[in-house]
């Protein structure tokens, strides 16, 4: 490898908004999808914490592509729906991928509700094709808004206010901030290093 040449990083995503945020985080590396990379198969995520999950996608990424893989999986936990969404953060609806459809589920579910708090949870693995694995989680606290906040983000960014942050989540995405919340900065360091 050349000096200038970046290192691939596969991103075990299709998910085009995460990609952004994930390259933005990953300057140092040459970020692609894994479906760039020819792999397309929807790895079943059956962990129980949001960590398990991304090492399962991870693994099988740098499996099938016999290159360094990373994966994420991250939700909203609220408390007083006993940390629900959670891990179902993505198919809260009862199905994967109508961000619409779940922020409605869970603002039927906290209407009349005042203890609005809960947390963000991101949990990342970076998988080496030597089997080396490195994991990170991170939280930031805050509570659910009664009504969803213009447009921008995803997920249910336009209904989160991070305390962490003083904002909203979806005003996040423009400048790049969600990148200073745990595990991103942790997890970039290192791999970097260990590249």
């Amino acid at each position: 490898m050349q000096q200038n040449e970046k290192v691939r990083l596969v991103v075990a995503s299709g998910n085009k908004n995460k990609l952004r945020e994930i390259a933005e985080i990953f300057t140092e590396f040459e970020v692609v999808s894994q479906k760039q990379m020819g792999f397309d198969e929807d790895v079943e995520e059956t962990g129980s914490t949001f960590a398990e999950n991304a090492l399962i996608k991870a693994r099988a990424a740098c499996a099938a592509l016999g290159c360094m893989a990373l994966a994420d999986d991250s939700g909203l936990c609220v408390d007083a729906l006993d940390g629900a969404p959670g891990v179902f953060s993505a198919r809260y609806c009862g199905h994967h991928g109508s961000d619409e459809e779940n922020r409605a589920v869970l603002l039927r579910n906290m209407d009349g509700v005042e203890n609005r708090k809960a947390h963000f949870t991101s949990a990342i693995a970076l998988v080496y094709p030597n089997g080396r694995e490195l994991i990170a989680e991170g939280h930031t606290h805050g509570r659910i808004l009664l009504e969803e906040t213009g447009n921008g983000g995803f997920g249910y960014d336009c209904l989160f206010f991070s305390d962490d942050l003083q904002k909203i989540f979806r005003r996040c995405h423009r400048r790049g901030e969600k990148s200073g919340i745990p595990p991103f900065p942790c997890v970039a360091g290192n791999a970097e290093k260990m590249a």
